[in-house]
């Protein structure tokens, strides 16, 4: 679906970034590669396929703002994406909305982990995310969103605004996984709600496609606090949802889970 154009007459950040691999012997590297105004991404060495580090030139994503991703991994290749930072979505203008689409490609025999580090959501903000990622046969993929509410460490432990995200992933175009959500206007009180988030302040969700997702089940279940579930929606797709009451505590539980899932090889900068 295509972003809307902005409206407004100030200035905006607008960003792309399109990315395929190849395989080179027993290596992945780089098959095509395009990127476009403040989106960068660089390419660290890797113990483990090809990693690619997103960059926000511009700092976050404010209303009007728009940044495009789009990666495909191809057959006989591991291709990890991540960011250099934590997103910022920040204050808005009125009637104004920043939004940050991702699409991602799984081929047969291919493994992409999209691992981008959690979005912080700022008092004020407008902020629309949406992944969708097509897996084939055999394909593997490893999906985080996560997100923090508030700066509490500054005080700022109250946080209106909307934020609305949205992860599809489907198998030859047929739907695996539809995961929607929308918070408007004090998502804090929002948050609060005893069947919504119990006060609540940092979530992620996490979605593993492939062959030997079931494998993991019993595992992430046991590194879970009672904040958290997991979920076989079929033999080769797991899902799993985190609740923190602060992005310490987000990244304390999830990192155990992490490494499980990436058998130890959780990109540099998570560790940072």
């Amino acid at each position: 679906m295509p972003i809307p154009a902005p409206t407004g007459a100030q200035p905006r950040a607008i960003g792309s970034v399109r990315l395929s691999t190849k395989p080179l012997g027993t290596r992945s590297v780089i098959g095509d590669l395009y990127q476009q105004g403040a989106a960068k991404v660089v390419f660290p060495r890797a113990n483990l396929g090809l990693t690619g580090v997103l960059l926000n030139t511009s700092g976050g994503v404010t209303g009007g703002d728009r940044f495009n991703y789009a990666a495909a991994a191809q057959s006989g290749t591991h291709l990890t994406l991540t960011t250099q930072a934590c997103e910022r979505a920040y204050r808005a203008q009125p009637s104004e909305t920043g939004y940050v689409t991702t699409s991602l490609n799984v081929a047969p025999e291919a493994t992409l982990w999209w691992l981008p580090q959690e979005t912080l959501v700022f008092d004020g903000c407008a902020f629309d995310r949406r992944l969708t990622c097509d897996v084939a046969p055999g394909g593997r993929a490893l999906l985080v969103e996560a997100l923090c509410l508030g700066r509490i460490a500054m005080g700022e432990d109250r946080v209106q605004g909307r934020m609305r995200d949205r992860i599809t992933v489907t198998r030859n175009g047929a739907p695996l996984v539809q995961d929607a959500w929308c918070l408007d206007g004090d998502m804090s009180a929002q948050m609060g709600g005893t069947a919504v988030g119990m006060g609540a302040t940092s979530m992620v969700s996490v979605t593993c496609v492939g062959p030997d997702a079931a494998l993991h089940l019993t595992a992430v279940r046991g590194l879970l606090p009672e904040s958290g579930g997991a979920s076989l929606l079929a033999e080769d797709v797991l899902v799993m949802r985190l609740l923190a009451p602060s992005g310490y505590a987000l990244r304390r539980d999830l990192l155990p889970i992490l490494d499980h899932l990436t058998d130890g090889n959780l990109p540099l900068c998570w560790r940072l």
